[in-house]
């Protein structure tokens, strides 16, 4: 463990932490921020894991997402590790596109090649990044809250649900609802797991739900002007789910924003608060 950076803010710290991963087999950097609370004797405190998008790293949501002041008010700490492995020797989209490969990791574990041996990210995810965090930081993996935004949004729906033990709060900015059924999803599970969707399922929260899958509560913040929702995001398929599974989704389609984290950064303090009130 390197700490390559840090930075004092809203009563805590803002540091960026680097490792090599033994799931991908490369170097991984991940944000975290420690309220003043994490290192008083009051004890562990909950944490947040953040899964940011196509596209992105731990920088976009540690620089955009305003999130410091609602984490320093409620004494959370807050993870957001990147989106896929990097560097070289990792395969990357064959003609350079932006929804495949190196930052679009989709939170799976790849069967395929060339990308199995490093495109681990649900066991990073799941399990190497916290056994490792648990060890240097001072949180309290009885009490972990989940949320991501679009691809990370999808990520964070199917680890809560695969894992509903472990997480006491599981919420979203535009999450991929269905990606099995979406541009977007059918060519990362395809590229990454094959071409048959059976080997999806465990990918996709509709699926998921379909088959048993429960969490008590999600909630689903949405922009209503977000030009990805119908063909992309599908929130639709998720209240449908819901629904019929019996799972209380609080789904917030807000007039006038966006995909972007001028929308994200809008309504992270009102998911902290809702996460906060599961967590301590």
């Amino acid at each position: 463990m390197e700490r390559l950076q840090r930075w004092r803010s809203h009563g805590g710290w803002q540091e960026v932490w680097k490792h090599q991963s033994r799931e991908t087999g490369t170097p991984m950097e991940f944000s975290v921020f420690l309220p003043d609370a994490a290192n008083t004797a009051g004890g562990p405190r909950p944490v947040v894991w953040y899964l940011s998008g196509l596209t992105c790293n731990w920088a976009n949501v540690t620089e955009k997402g305003e999130f410091r002041a609602a984490c320093a008010r409620h004494g959370l700490i807050f993870i957001a590790p990147d989106t896929s492995p990097r560097g070289e020797g990792v395969p990357d989209d064959a003609d350079g596109a932006y929804d495949f490969g190196l930052g679009a990791g989709f939170y799976v574990d790849a069967t395929q090649k060339p990308f199995a041996k490093h495109y681990r990210m649900r066991s990073y995810i799941e399990r190497e990044l916290p056994d490792l965090v648990a060890k240097y930081f001072p949180v309290d993996l009885t009490r972990q809250g989940i949320m991501g935004h679009s691809m990370g949004g999808h990520g964070a729906l199917t680890i809560a649900l695969r894992n509903p033990e472990r997480f006491r709060a599981v919420s979203a900015f535009a999450p991929i609802c269905a990606p099995g059924q979406c541009p977007w999803g059918q060519k990362a599970l395809g590229g990454y797991l094959g071409d048959d969707p059976a080997a999806w399922a465990e990918y996709d929260a509709c699926r998921l739900i379909e088959a048993g899958a429960r969490v008590p509560e999600i909630l689903v913040d949405q922009g209503a002007a977000d030009g990805f929702v119908d063909s992309q995001l599908m929130p639709g398929a998720l209240r449908a789910a819901c629904d019929k599974a019996g799972i209380d989704l609080t789904l917030n389609l807000h007039e006038g924003y966006d995909h972007s984290y001028y929308f994200i950064s809008s309504f992270m303090a009102s998911q902290l608060d809702w996460q906060a009130a599961r967590l301590t």
